[in-house]
């Protein structure tokens, strides 16, 4: 049976929207670096100590959500792939449709996908999140490969594949670029391409 957010939660979450939206809009009109936690505060109605009350991780975590739901769609992914279909094949196609590899996004997630990729900082707060994928993805494809989820080679899977958006993301092409990475761990490494 759904729960239904109380009036406090959705309050909460109103206010994270509204931070979201207005660090958004001043990033886009301003640029990251031209734009301050004050303004932020002051586009969305808000005091400073309610802006960090909110997003206590500052500026750069304004326009992302915490990673939970990152976390639960690269375990669906794995999960809850066809019959037949590898667990890299799934994270492959999953991976294929966000973000910088997909251009089937609205214009708001497209902009905003597009300022993530050309801002350092908002790239490395990207990575982090990713990164904290890690045990949340190890469990999924341990459970899938009938290993630990501290076995190593479980481990590096997983963190291989999170490192795949900062690595291939700001390639000139980085669909090609994850195809590329993908095709990598899936066949493994060749001394030389004459030998493909």
């Amino acid at each position: 049976m759904p729960t239904t957010m109380g009036r406090r939660e959705r309050k909460k979450a109103q206010t994270r929207r509204a931070l979201s939206d207005a660090a958004l809009r001043l990033f886009c009109e301003h640029g990251y670096d031209g734009v301050t936690v004050a303004q932020i505060a002051d586009e969305a109605d808000v005091s400073i100590a309610t802006l960090f009350a909110h997003v206590p991780d500052g500026k750069e975590a304004l326009i992302f959500d915490d990673g939970t739901e990152r976390r639960v769609w690269l375990a669906t992914a794995v999960r809850d792939r066809p019959p037949g279909q590898s667990v890299l094949e799934a994270l492959h196609q999953c991976m294929a449709a966000r973000g910088p590899f997909t251009n089937d996004l609205p214009p708001e997630l497209r902009r905003k996908r597009d300022l993530i990729v050309s801002t350092p900082a908002l790239r490395e707060y990207s990575r982090k999140l990713w990164i904290a994928s890690e045990g949340a993805l190890a469990e999924a494809i341990a459970a899938e490969s009938d290993r630990a989820p501290s076995d190593m080679t479980v481990r590096a899977l997983a963190r291989y594949v999170l490192e795949i958006p900062e690595l291939a993301g700001t390639e000139p092409d980085p669909l090609a670029a994850l195809n590329a990475i993908f095709d990598l761990l899936e066949s493994g490494w060749r001394e030389s391409p004459k030998e493909a």
